[in-house]
């Protein structure tokens, strides 16, 4: 089933449940996938779709953190009960033991050695995890294995 009839379905169900929290982040999420697609200029392929739905989870995460720092609880609860539902359509996220993996087989490959190799690993991992893992993991993942 794809995203976009994923979306619809659980859209209704949200509707028939009135459940304000996930028919609130469908709706976004729906809207995000729609702006871009018309900035695209064409139908998005699936790993587009996931792009922008990664996009949106980072965007909630980074809320959650703003808000604890400033001692907001109850704007915690809302964005963490959004992140949840965002959850669903999310790619599923790689692990601590398989990002090392990766970083380790990156590395080899490319040949590095010091932390003056960086940018060089950081640009060969990120395609290969893209959506899958998040960019902060990666950078300490590299930064442990290089220094």
């Amino acid at each position: 089933m794809s995203i976009a009839t994923s979306l619809n379905e659980d859209l209704k169900n949200a509707m028939k449940e009135h459940n304000k929290t996930a028919l609130n982040v469908i709706r976004s999420l729906k809207s995000a996938l729609t702006n871009e697609k018309v900035a695209l200029g064409h139908d998005l392929s699936d790993d587009e779709e996931l792009t922008v739905i990664s996009r949106e989870v980072k965007q909630v995460k980074e809320s959650i953190a703003e808000f604890k720092d400033g001692g907001r609880d109850d704007l915690v609860a809302e964005q963490e009960e959004q992140l949840a539902v965002l959850s669903k359509y999310a790619p599923k996220q790689m692990s601590k033991e398989e990002i090392d993996k990766v970083v380790e087989e990156t590395i080899s490959e490319v040949g590095a050695s010091a932390m003056s190799d960086f940018g060089k690993v950081m640009g060969a991992i990120m395609p290969k995890v893209k959506g899958k893992a998040d960019g902060n993991e990666v950078n300490q993942s590299v930064k442990a294995h290089l220094s």
